[in-house]
């Protein structure tokens, strides 16, 4: 049951690694400036990419995507990353359980919305989107819900319960991609409908954003050296490229999840951490050089082993 011959994989998961190294030439060669790029990550992460998740839930089927097989492969999947990350970081590369937590969550939190959308979509059609979305309405509300427990934690050692709440509460539904999954529940399940116009323009702003998110990481990329710690970045590595995917796999086919919803979970979990990650790790101000030289470099490995994915995938 092999998927994609050799030249469709190349078809489908270069053009968008292609925008990313414009994004990444652009900056690098002074053509587009720091500043530039924090503006378009500004309009992609804080209304475009908003808009896109707010169309797609307030229009998705519910009661059929989100079929919990495909969340418990997920986000177990996830999970395993995340404790690999946190105990291996500890244990194996003996740094403090404040860093272990956040290098545990470059483990934890796959790129699902700028490589895992628009590699999915490439593959398989826009119409096999909808188990994408049913992960993404979830996606930050779990990590950060995770990672910041587990940094309340390790820094205070799980006093202050009503403290730790507050702040989960306020770092995660604060989150402009929450509000707009959030939204997209609320018109979903009351069953209002957008007026023709407003549907229109927030089409228009759907459009632009994962285009314009792609070549804005790119531009973010530069700011990340590939500099020390290589054994921990290589780690985690192997941990978001390869053991969050398998998890999944195995899960999802012990689950029998179906093949649209098994392509999809498997191929999220397979995409390398997110920008959010050295966000989380910036946020406390531990391990941050080795959340973004792992952003950095999984996103360059992935080209390979997302490729090796879509090979095996039925």
């Amino acid at each position: 049951m092999f998927g994609l011959p050799l030249q469709t994989l190349f078809e489908v998961t270069l053009p968008v690694f292609l925008v990313i190294g414009f994004g990444y030439a652009a900056v690098r060669l002074r053509l587009f400036s720091d500043a530039a790029v924090d503006g378009l990550m500004v309009f992609t992460q804080q209304f475009a990419i908003p808009c896109l998740l707010f169309r797609a839930i307030s229009t998705l089927d519910l009661a059929q995507t989100f079929d919990w097989r495909l969340l418990v492969s997920f986000y177990s999947g996830a999970s395993a990353g995340f404790f690999a990350g946190l105990f291996g970081a500890r244990f194996l590369f003996g740094r403090p359980w404040p860093d272990s937590v956040a290098i545990g969550f470059c483990g934890l939190f796959s790129n699902s919305l700028l490589l895992g959308l628009p590699i999915t979509e490439r593959a398989y059609g826009s119409g096999a989107l909808a188990p994408n979305y049913a992960i993404i309405a979830l996606h930050s509300p779990f990590c950060y819900i995770l990672g910041i427990s587990a940094m309340e934690i390790a820094r205070h050692g799980g006093g202050g319960i009503l403290s730790m709440a507050r702040n989960i509460f306020v770092s995660v539904f604060r989150n402009a991609l929450v509000i707009g999954i959030a939204l997209g529940f609320a018109f979903n399940l009351s069953g209002t409908e957008v007026p023709a116009v407003a549907a229109e323009a927030l089409d228009l702003m759907s459009k632009a954003a994962l285009p314009a998110a792609l070549f804005g990481l790119g531009g973010v990329l530069v700011r990340y050296r590939p500099e020390g710690d290589l054994m921990t970045v290589l780690f985690v590595c192997a941990v978001s490229l390869v053991l969050h995917p398998f998890v999944t796999w195995v899960l999802g086919q012990e689950l029998g999840l179906g093949t649209g919803a098994f392509r999809s979970a498997v191929l999220t979990a397979a995409m390398a951490p997110g920008v959010n990650a050295y966000i989380f790790a910036n946020m406390y101000g531990v391990g941050k050089r080795v959340a973004a030289t792992s952003v950095l470099v999984a996103t360059g490995l992935s080209i390979l082993t997302v490729s090796v994915w879509l090979t095996v995938l039925p």
